[in-house]
């Protein structure tokens, strides 16, 4: 008798676990208006914990053709498939096999309208205390998304924003 040994490896979602979306603007130190920010991050959560989530995100950023530590421009014809929709408030961000939204705040909506793009970061390194629902201090959203590993260890991309038509 014979027997087939397979491993199943799990899924890309599996691995990376919730994925969080937040939005944030902040002071650029050359210009005269705020710059708008959106970071994507997994809380960790996944089937085989940070590591694993880690691991899953540098597979997708290479895949996506923005791996951990570039920096591309869309705004300029990068050509990477991610793209973002404010639309009523909200910011759509639309990958391959990953759509996410979250409520964007009026300062960001601002600056966002009037610089006409985001700049958007999908970080490998996991943030479990950055859980929807529960509030984060910009003390907290500072340290971790100012911390030099989140910065160094992200994917980076400047995204022009689409509106729907209508």
């Amino acid at each position: 008798m014979t027997s087939a040994i397979s491993a199943v490896r799990p899924s890309r979602a599996a691995l990376l676990g919730s994925l969080v979306v937040v939005a944030w603007s902040g002071e650029h130190p050359d210009e005269s208006y705020d710059v708008p920010f959106l970071m994507a991050y997994s809380l960790g959560d996944g089937t085989e914990g940070p590591e694993g989530a880690e691991a899953a995100a540098r597979a997708f950023l290479d895949e996506l053709g923005m791996p951990a530590g570039s920096v591309r421009d869309q705004a300029r014809g990068d050509g990477i498939p991610v793209t973002l929709i404010v639309q009523g408030g909200q910011a759509v961000l639309t990958m391959p096999s990953v759509t996410a939204q979250c409520p964007a705040p009026p300062e960001w909506l601002v600056a966002a309208e009037k610089r006409g793009t985001v700049q958007f970061m999908f970080a490998t390194r996991s943030w479990p205390e950055g859980r929807p629902g529960f509030t984060v201090s910009d003390a907290q959203l500072r340290a971790f998304v100012g911390d030099e590993d989140t910065i160094a260890s992200a994917g980076h991309c400047v995204l022009p924003i689409r509106r729907l038509r209508g």
